[in-house]
């Protein structure tokens, strides 16, 4: 079987025993704040899984693209050196919420397995959880009975607490899990030693294929469990190991999986798999991350210097740094490969296909800059092994090495490779005490502590604010956190106006009061779902009925400028063309941020003309049409364009404003002309192909134009209101540029003036031609004195020192002649002694430096000093 009949077989198989098949989700999260990408297969089903979704299919499966980066067999450095981890892989999966369980989850897995496709039975083992004491769980001889019903008790065994018990994080859903595991060694070999023994002992053909976890506990915050009303069952699948399985291969890289990018790589970089150990493992890394990028930029995350983009730049450097050391790749390479890519997955994933010139373009571009901050790397790393062998020593410090890697983005593996070719060390343990502090610093700095719900009323929130700004309502539950010792409280109502931060629009603030007292609600959130209302202080009463209501102003003027992207949007598409693509945003009540798919800059006559085209759909008034829960299928029709890398449910919101179709869960204005004007302030470029205007829209527009109005009233005053002030600057100009060359010509005079003088003043001080000056000329012109010097002396030994006070500045200059430097002379020394007579500091080159003081009545000392040190 291949691979793309391994998957659609999974998906087949869990369709027959009535599972709705669903489509993976984005493997980049963009309203969760505890994740930044999809890291298992569950993550979708996250809030359904909470109790915070409805169930609208109580069996589901799918295939999930997801990333790992860190946790147990995730770390990104591990990547690539062994031949069974990835960072971006698909997970199959089978979910029941609270409908099927243990039973059928374990016979199905095997039948699966078994049946179709015909695994060995007396090659696999499955694991059951042992209990833990501690906590007073038993052992589950429950999946232990039914295990026992297909498989060999012997190879039924005991798992621990880390192996086998699945937690959502430090609280919420839990469970029990039951992994199975294949033994693909050969006869020889497991004759010689049993393939229990090997189970989850790291073994590379010893392998966790399954995970089937019975979701039955929820974890408190102070620890203990409770069991959940809904049991659920949450499986995982690792496509590209079972795949290694059914082909009979003993490598992930070994399946067509990956083997048609390998060759890809191979016939790239001249070179063959399978040749060399250390080319092997390039090439492995760099099929691995060439999906993990591709398939991030395709779901909308850019490669950046924060977050989630840091990884996705992490990720792809890495890539570069393999292909740069061990496949003499000194060029861009990486999005050479996308196209074989797109033959691999395009099939299933017609994302890569849609957004091919996208990837490439952002991927040559990074690709261009990390092998610039490679060759700035090694030239610092350079100066840093010539100075540590000047002081005599082989071992470079951590702290260096650390700065390199973190201030310049330079890897720590290339550091110790060039090292290694000096003959040198570098020392790892400062190295690693270095990273530690700087983890530490992002831990304290990210650190939340989070108290259990305190449920006062059971229910779910009922979101009033596309209709109204103010309801009455009832607090269902709150809880305390704690963050860089701020205290604050996360709310949930039974009904809210406030809409929560999502999709680039900012969260409501506004009010929550009784008639006692009022409570300040600083900000709104989306968590798990769930709008979170941020409350400084819980009111004395929260079983209450309290008024909940927006600030107004606020959220108009969020509205007017979430309502402008779209019409902005629509502009771009119909004059720039149909490849203008949204790729993110963000609206608040002062502005808006819209980034875009476009492959050049946008012109000024462009800019102004999308300015005019917006500006006329606002003053068009255009009501608001909107349609809430229309099936996807009809919002398409009506002509809304659904975005890669977003998340859409069956039953959607479309935003419409004339030929403005989107599908929108964000709050809008009533008709275009609510939005005033827009004034469009900049556009930049944020990554290859992807464009940025920032514009401001209503009163912020206007106390733009009011900004631009006093600039232009001031500078009429400065040209005494000339009635043509573009004519009057330009006259200033050329006159001024008529004195600038009159000056250089008065200051040109002037230098050879000196020249001449110094000549006739030259002193033969111990075989040293010695010129000597003092004067309150500018700087500059002492600056161009010097080349004069520098050129008719190059083969005697010549000192030249000049001290200025300038506008009551002191400053100092030595010249020294290549002889003078060969006989030792060193001018930064010479000039750092000196200027300590004029309370001064200063330094540079062997051959020439200069100082700055504060003691004007110190530069004649200063220069005598420097002659001194000659005699």
């Amino acid at each position: 079987m291949t691979a793309q009949e391994i998957r659609q077989s999974f998906l087949d198989f869990f369709a027959s025993k009535g599972h709705k098949i669903v489509p993976s989700a984005p493997m980049v999260i963009k309203d969760d704040p505890t994740l930044m990408f999809t890291n298992a297969g569950m993550n979708q089903f996250k809030n359904i899984i909470l109790g915070n979704d409805p169930i609208k299919y109580p069996r589901v499966a799918d295939s999930q693209k997801c990333l790992r980066v860190s946790g147990k067999h995730n770390d990104l450095e591990e990547v690539g050196r062994d031949t069974y981890h990835h960072t971006m892989f698909e997970m199959l999966g089978n979910w029941s919420f609270g409908d099927y369980f243990k039973a059928e989850a374990i016979a199905w897995a095997w039948e699966y397995l078994t049946e179709v496709l015909k695994l060995d039975k007396d090659r696999l083992y499955v694991t059951v959880f042992e209990g833990s004491p501690a906590e007073n769980l038993k052992r589950d001889d429950e999946a232990a009975s039914i295990w026992a019903k297909y498989i060999d008790e012997n190879r039924i065994i005991n798992g621990n607490k880390h192996d086998n018990f699945w937690e959502m994080g430090d609280t919420g859903p839990c469970g029990p899990c039951s992994e199975i595991h294949i033994d693909l060694r050969p006869d020889s070999e497991r004759q010689k030693v049993d393939g229990k023994s090997l189970v989850n002992g790291d073994h590379p053909q010893v392998i966790e294929i399954w995970n089937n976890v019975f979701m039955q506990y929820n974890r408190k915050a102070d620890g203990s469990l409770e069991s959940l009303p809904n049991k659920v069952i949450d499986t995982g699948m690792g496509f590209e190991r079972l795949c290694v399985a059914v082909q009979g291969k003993t490598s992930n890289y070994d399946t067509d999986v990956f083997q048609p990018m390998l060759k890809a790589i191979g016939n790239l970089c001249g070179t063959q798999y399978g040749k060399d150990a250390k080319t092997d493992v390039a090439m492995r890394v760099v099929a691995d991350h060439i999906r993990t990028i591709s398939f991030a930029i395709c779901d909308g995350q850019l490669p950046s210097n924060a977050k989630a983009g840091y990884v996705i730049r992490r990720i792809l450097r890495r890539a570069v740094r393999y292909g740069y050391t061990f496949l003499n790749q000194r060029s861009a390479f990486l999005y050479k490969l996308v196209p074989q890519l797109i033959a691999d997955m395009g099939t299933a994933y017609p994302e890569l296909k849609h957004q091919q010139q996208l990837v490439e373009k952002v991927i040559k571009e990074e690709e261009d800059a990390f092998l610039r901050t490679l060759e700035t790397g090694i030239r610092l790393l350079d100066n840093v092994i010539a100075d540590t062998q000047k002081a005599g020593k082989t071992e470079i410090t951590g702290k260096e090495a650390f700065t390199l890697y973190d201030t310049y983005g330079f890897p720590l593996d290339l550091t110790e490779l060039i090292l290694r070719e000096n003959g040198m060390t570098l020392n790892e343990a400062e190295f690693n005490a270095e990273m530690q502090k700087q983890k530490e610093r992002a831990r304290n700095a990210a650190a939340v502590e989070t108290g259990d719900w305190v449920v006062l009323a059971e229910g779910e929130t009922k979101f009033v604010g596309y209709d109204t700004l103010k309801a009455e309502t009832k607090i269902l539950r709150y809880r305390k956190l704690v963050q860089k010792n701020k205290e604050y409280y996360q709310v949930v109502l039974s009904v809210t106006p406030f809409y929560a931060e999502m999709g680039g629009q900012v969260g409501d603030c506004g009010t929550l009061s009784n008639g006692e007292e009022t409570i300040a609600v600083t900000d709104t959130k989306r968590e798990n779902n769930l709008p979170v209302h941020i409350v400084v202080k819980m009111p004395k009463n929260t079983t209450a009925t309290f008024t909940a209501k927006v600030d107004e102003e606020k959220r108009h003027a969020t509205e007017a400028n979430h309502s402008a992207t779209h019409l902005l949007h629509a502009a771009l598409r119909e004059l720039l063309g149909s490849h203008v693509e949204q790729k993110g945003s963000f609206v608040s009540p002062h502005s808006l941020r819209f980034d875009f798919s476009h492959f050049q800059k946008v012109t000024p006559e462009e800019l102004r003309k999308v300015e005019h085209m917006v500006n006329k759909a606002i003053r068009a008034n255009t009501p608001l049409q909107e349609h809430r829960e229309v099936p996807i299928a009809e919002a398409k029709a009506l002509g809304a364009m659904a975005l890669f890398g977003e998340k859409y449910g069956d039953k959607v919101r479309v935003i419409q404003y004339g030929k403005s179709i989107e599908l929108c869960g964000g709050t809008h204005v009533r008709a275009t002309g609510n939005i005033g004007m827009l004034r469009i302030v900049s556009e930049s470029s944020v990554a290859a192909g992807v464009r940025r205007i920032e514009a401001v829209t209503a009163e912020s527009a206007e106390m733009l134009f009011d900004d631009l109005q006093d600039a232009q009233n001031a500078v009429k005053e400065l040209f005494n209101n000339a009635p043509d002030v573009l004519q009057a600057i330009k006259k200033s100009i050329e006159e001024n540029n008529t004195l600038r060359k009159k000056m250089e010509a008065v200051a040109q005079e002037r230098i050879v003036a000196i020249r001449e003088n110094l000549m006739q003043k030259a002193e033969d001080i111990n075989g040293v031609k010695v010129i000597r000056l003092m004067s309150n000329d500018n700087p500059n012109i002492i600056k161009g004195v010097i080349p004069f010097f520098k050129g008719k002396f190059t083969d005697v030994k010549f000192l030249m020192v000049a001290g200025t006070v300038y506008e009551n500045k002191p400053s100092l200059t030595v010249v020294l002649s290549q002889p003078m430097v060969d006989a030792g002379f060193h001018a930064g020394n010479m000039v750092r002694e000196a200027a300590k007579l004029m309370d001064g500091n200063g330094g540079g080159q062997p051959f020439m430096a200069t100082a700055g003081g504060k003691n004007v009545n110190g530069v004649n000392a200063a220069i005598d000093r420097v002659i001194e040190m000659i005699k």
